[in-house]
Formats: structure tokens, C-alpha cells, sequence
């Protein structure tokens, strides 16, 4: 057999093979169901909440029983900022464990060949190491902030590792960066800090705003990955990983929150000033990912941030500005 996290599946040669993608209305899911529709794949099983509640044991046991996918990814999942997971904690841990223990477990008893979980890189200590390697997970606290989100999280990664030791079973994990893209979260409320650049600064360019003002200092590093390369992450994975633990899938690149801001600015033409209010806080002063166990493997990831940007900006545009 050779060393089985090495081992290719059959996944890319058989196109006809039946995939369900859970979550594939969301930035992550439509990006895989994009992905595997450009690769050729002609039976994708896509069921939307109101089709298939992921929270009801019976209802997804059922759907698992009649389509008896060979396929599984996990990409649906309850997500929110910090206020919602301040707001909701029951919800976010319990409305996470729901789903994946009824899709980890149904798939499973159903015969699926393989299965990819998708997590976030929420995960990790709060005081992790910088770059984060896979092996820091449950080494300390987790950020309080969105702990219920992290919890079940780690039990998902933790379920798919317990299937694979005791039943042999083929589940693998995914843990990717922040991510941004076409059909990410651009609400004024809610998104998160690239989305919410890009729509301010597009607001500002509309109105013609003199300045716009971002809180801190516009020091903290980030890492950003393009959903499009998380996408052929995920099909990489299901075709060449069979490990336990794991894998962390970043870009690698780092940027400071004032380049991230005039890179926004720039790509969508934007004229005025961008001016930075200090007294507001700063955040996490760094957070990246260890993406080396994923590029060891062979995988690369192909979009600059400048080239995602001006993808995800011409699909704002055209979806968000003109509904």
C-alpha cells in the first residue's frame, strides 16, 4: 500500500461519481461546486437548507440512505462575527456539532468512500505560535470570542480522526485561513475586514467621500486566501490525502491591515485619503498559518491577492451594487 497519507483516492478519474457538497449556497461550498464543475464532475448533489435541514439526524440519515453519495464535503457550517458569537453561543456549538455529527456519522453508516471536513483556522490557542503548524491545536486557550464556534470545530477534526482509527475510514480535515471571494459577506454589520474594505471604499468612490477612516494602526499582519484556491485545496486533498491529522490550508503571504487597505483602495479606485484612527484597538498583532505539510504534498496556491481582489471586486459590482 505504501504510506496511506500519500496514497491517491480515485477521486479525479471517475467524473460521473456522486459528490455531495453540504453548504454549497455559502463562499466556500460555491467555490468548491464551481471548482469541480470546471474539472468535468456531472453528479453533484446540492440540497439548500430549506431541501435538507443538516441539524435534523432523521431527515439527513434519510437523504444519505436514498443518493448514497461516494463523496462528501463538508463545507456548511453556522458562522458569524464576534458580536453573534457573543450573542448566540448555544447556537454556534450547538448548530455546529449538529451538523457534522449527522453528516460525519450518516456518511459514514451509507458507504461514502471519502469524506473532507472543512473547518477555520479559529481553532488554534489564542497564543499560538506564528507561523500556526498543524500540531498546535489543544496546546492551550482557545481566543474566548468565538470559543463555541472553535469547540465545534476541533470536535469535527476530532470525529473525523475518531472514525479513521476506529473503522479505517477514509476522513480527512481542512483548516483554512481567512478567505475572501465571490459570494463572501459584504453586510456593513457583520464581515469581516477585507469584504468590509471593499465595500466602504466602494461606497466612498459612489458618494465621492474626501477620506475614509479605518480603525488602529494598520499594523497587525493577516494572511488571505482566494476561495478559488481553497477550492482546488480541497479537490488536491481529497485525490492525494489520507492522513490523520489536519492540514492547514493558507496562501503562505502575509500583509498588513494599511497595505491590505491601499491595495482595496487602489483596485477600486478610490481617489480620496484613507486615514487611520489610532485610538480605536488593533487586534491580534499577527496571525498565519503553516501551510508547509499541504505545499509538501505538491500543492501551490495560484492567486495573488491583487488578482483575487480584482476578481472578487468585479463580482461585487456585478452582484452585490447591482441587485
Amino acid at each position: 500500500m505504501g504510506d496511506p497519507a500519500h496514497d491517491s483516492s480515485d477521486f479525479l478519474t471517475d467524473k460521473s461519481a456522486k459528490i455531495f457538497v453540504a453548504g454549497h449556497r455559502g463562499l466556500v461550498g460555491s467555490a468548491i461546486v464551481r471548482k469541480l464543475q470546471s474539472l468535468g464532475f456531472s453528479n453533484l448533489v446540492l440540497r439548500s437548507h430549506s431541501e435538507l435541514d443538516l441539524t435534523r439526524q432523521f431527515d439527513v440519515d434519510s437523504f444519505f440512505a436514498a443518493e448514497k453519495p461516494r463523496f462528501v464535503i463538508l463545507a456548511a457550517a453556522k458562522v458569524g462575527g464576534i458580536h453573534a458569537n457573543n450573542t448566540y453561543p448555544a447556537d454556534f456549538i450547538a448548530i455546529n456539532l449538529q451538523i457534522q455529527t449527522n453528516v460525519i456519522d450518516s456518511s459514514f453508516r451509507h458507504g461514502v468512500k471519502k469524506f473532507l471536513f472543512l473547518g477555520s483556522s479559529c481553532i488554534y490557542p489564542k497564543l499560538a505560535p506564528q507561523p500556526i503548524p498543524e500540531n498546535a491545536l489543544l496546546t492551550g486557550p482557545l481566543e474566548p470570542t468565538n470559543e463555541w464556534y472553535a469547540i465545534a470545530k476541533i470536535a469535527g477534526i476530532k470525529m473525523c480522526q475518531a472514525y479513521r482509527i476506529q473503522y479505517s475510514w477514509d476522513a480527512i480535515s481542512g483548516m483554512p485561513t481567512n478567505l475572501y471571494g465571490r459570494n463572501d459577506n459584504f453586510h456593513p454589520e457583520n464581515s469581516h475586514v477585507l469584504p468590509a474594505l471593499m465595500r466602504r471604499f466602494h461606497e466612498a468612490k459612489v458618494n465621492n467621500a474626501k477620506q475614509v477612516v479605518v480603525w488602529g494602526t494598520g499594523s497587525p499582519l493577516r494572511e488571505f486566501l482566494h476561495v478559488d484556491d481553497l477550492a482546488d485545496a480541497v479537490v488536491f486533498s481529497m485525490d492525494k490525502y489520507s492522513g490523520l491529522e489536519h492540514l492547514n490550508v493558507g496562501s503562505g503571504k502575509e500583509v498588513t491591515i494599511k497595505d491590505l487597505a491601499e491595495l482595496v483602495k487602489e483596485v477600486v479606485g478610490f481617489e480620496g485619503d484613507l486615514v487611520w484612527d489610532t485610538s480605536k484597538p488593533d487586534g491580534t498583532p499577527r496571525k498565519l498559518m503553516d501551510n508547509s505539510k499541504l505545499l509538501g504534498l505538491g500543492w501551490t496556491p495560484k492567486i495573488s491577492l491583487k488578482d483575487g481582489l480584482v476578481d472578487t471586486y468585479k463580482w461585487y459590482v456585478e452582484n452585490v451594487v447591482g441587485q
